[in-house]
């Protein structure tokens, strides 16, 4: 099949709509726009003006994902980390976004799935089911020294 051409205009609408169904990082709208056969300069501008017009915002996109893989994917502050990394997001950026989990809500959720996880481990001694739960919650990004602080 052969690939249906767009004029520069069309191309820009289709990378606005994108933005707009949900927020975006660089990364992601230049994965995109490599669906167009477009060349630097063209790619450049289109970059600058969904920044300029507030499609295209790197904040805002972090501190959406960050907000939706903790509250509602319920992942832990290593696992949303990882993520953004490969999504090419700056350590600085993550740590300031971070301020959007709650403390108290990051300490309730660990706690709330270490009480749901272990309940469900059978048959197994109480050292067990604890070692088991720990590397469950590591395994969905929590840090092992706030999974440890349930215990206290």
């Amino acid at each position: 099949m052969e690939k249906k051409s767009f004029t520069f205009e069309e191309i820009k609408l289709k990378l606005v709509n994108y933005c707009v169904y949900q927020d975006r990082c660089h990364a992601e709208v230049e994965q995109k726009m490599k669906e167009f056969l477009l060349i630097d300069e063209a790619k450049e501008e289109i970059i600058l003006y969904l920044m300029k017009e507030n499609y295209l915002n790197e904040e805002r996109f972090t501190r959406s994902y960050i907000r939706g893989k903790f509250y509602i994917k319920h992942w832990g502050r290593n696992k949303i980390k990882m993520n953004l990394k490969q999504k090419q997001i700056s350590e600085k950026l993550m740590n300031m976004c971070f301020d959007e989990i709650y403390e108290e809500d990051y300490f309730k959720t660990i706690q709330r799935i270490y009480e749901d996880y272990s309940s469900k481990q059978k048959g197994l001694q109480e050292y067990q089911r604890k070692s088991k739960t720990i590397k469950y919650l590591m395994s969905r990004g929590f840090e092992y020294e706030k999974i440890n602080d349930i215990f206290d």
